[in-house]
């Protein structure tokens, strides 16, 4: 009942953001901070599904070009990690989002980066256009490496695509990890707490390609053990709060 209730009340209210997100968008077309503000609107949801969220990210984390690295668990983080977005920041996204009603238009009109997944000579000329884009506007880039959303299954294997990109553009990578929300459900008025924490930054400048391999696995380990961690200590907020 209580998700019934929620779909006829929240889904209009969504698209309604959306549409009044277009709009800003149309009279700003990709502006660098795009992104931000419509990731902002959408965090504020997240109380409206049952889910508290606390983020330990520097505002000023993205001041200078970065990668962002996190990780993508469901349909739920349109309103969960993306409060962990800051100011000169898009993201990386598949081809085949710009179809989805209201939100895609949204999210390509936000300037975010769209590749053909299926296409790996057009994903592969994406990194080097990526790069480019980052250099010239000091812009920030965040990048979901598992490529897929886990639903919940820890953190899946890592692709390398972020990694290139870090190394070309010459910019350190910024882990982002947000508490594990297979456990939301609709038909719960209350979700309990997610967190949403940056570790320090990985220095990718003086990278070559060469290593990727290697940095890779570290970045998934530090993220799979932030993840441990974070997921130990909301177990803990939600056995007071319930």
């Amino acid at each position: 009942m209580i998700a019934v209730l929620r779909v006829i009340f929240l889904l209009p209210l969504i698209i309604l953001a959306c549409i009044g997100g277009i709009f800003i968008c149309l009279l700003r077309p990709f502006h660098r901070n795009n992104t931000y503000l419509m990731a902002q609107m959408l965090s504020k949801f997240a109380p409206l599904f049952g889910v508290k969220l606390i983020v330990r990210i520097p505002k000023d984390v993205t001041t200078s070009s970065k990668v962002i690295i996190a990780n993508h668990q469901n349909n739920f983080d349109v309103i969960t990690i993306c409060a962990g977005v800051t100011r000169g920041v898009v993201s990386l996204g598949k081809k085949s989002l710009i179809w989805v009603p209201f939100f895609g238009q949204l999210y390509w009109l936000s300037g975010n980066i769209l590749i053909d997944r299926k296409n790996k000579t057009k994903a592969a000329g994406t990194i080097a256009q990526t790069a480019e884009k980052m250099l010239e506007g000091g812009l920030s880039v965040w990048i979901f490496p598992e490529g897929t959303r886990s639903r919940g299954r820890g953190l899946l294997p890592f692709k390398t695509g972020a990694f290139h990109t870090a190394i070309q553009a010459k910019v350190d990578v910024i882990p982002v990890v947000m508490s594990s929300s297979d456990s939301i459900s609709l038909n719960r008025w209350n979700n309990g707490t997610l967190i949403i924490e940056s570790l320090p930054a990985m220095p990718f400048a003086q990278m070559s390609k060469e290593n990727v391999r290697e940095l890779s696995k570290t970045a998934h380990s530090n993220m799979l053990q932030k993840l441990n961690e974070l997921d130990a200590e909301v177990n803990e907020l939600n056995k007071k709060t319930a």
